[in-house]
């Protein structure tokens, strides 16, 4: 039998997960989905597997086959304003955003437990469309490690960044979805984490 660590809580205390309501108006999330149902999604592919979540990826797709990051599309103009707008929220350069995914979950589409690749440092998601859980568990695993995930529910227009020891010692996953979701993630790279930040 599996249990919440931190069921009681309304965030899981995981040092360096961030987590926010309303970072989007209804307003500047219909417009997002306005933009994003123009865009020519495709299949994830991990290695020889295809996932049933569709994606389109901006300045770089990592090739999980030989674990380097592809040429892909430069950043489309229209996503560039939401790119300023979470640097901002980081309080760094815009420039330091270096990748952009856009992800769509058909109703039952899951994502399995998972740490970012590692070429990329501070990682956000922003969710649009309905909720979904996302399920932290610690990294590498043991044999308590089941018993020790923990559950952060993501509402529409929410943002989250996972930083420190939650982008590093912990695992997440997406449980299989209710209903039509999407979700925009944005990965600072390594090499510019420490960059010059932003002032103000």
């Amino acid at each position: 039998m599996q249990f919440d660590l931190f069921a009681d809580e309304a965030l899981p205390s995981i040092p360096g997960l961030v987590y926010q309501t309303d970072f989007l108006t209804t307003t500047e999330e219909k417009k997002l989905l306005a933009i994003i149902a123009t865009l020519p999604l495709k299949p994830a592919q991990y290695k020889e597997y295809e996932s049933k979540v569709r994606i389109l990826s901006f300045g770089g797709l990592y090739d999980f086959s030989t674990h380097t990051v592809k040429p892909s599309p430069a950043l489309d103009a229209r996503l560039a304003p939401l790119r300023n707008r979470v640097a901002d929220w980081l309080k760094v350069e815009h420039e330091a955003i270096s990748h952009l995914l856009v992800t769509e979950y058909a109703p039952g589409t899951q994502l399995g437990w998972h740490r970012d690749v590692p070429v990329y440092e501070t990682i956000v998601g922003i969710s649009l469309g309905n909720p979904a859980t996302i399920r932290f568990r610690p990294w590498p695993p043991d044999s308590l490690t089941s018993r020790r995930a923990v559950s952060l529910e993501v509402v529409p227009r929410s943002i989250y960044k996972l930083d420190g020891e939650a982008r590093w010692g912990w695992q997440h996953a997406v449980p299989p979805v209710k209903y039509p979701r999407w979700s925009i993630t944005l990965r600072v790279n390594r090499d510019q984490h420490h960059g010059r930040p932003r002032r103000g």
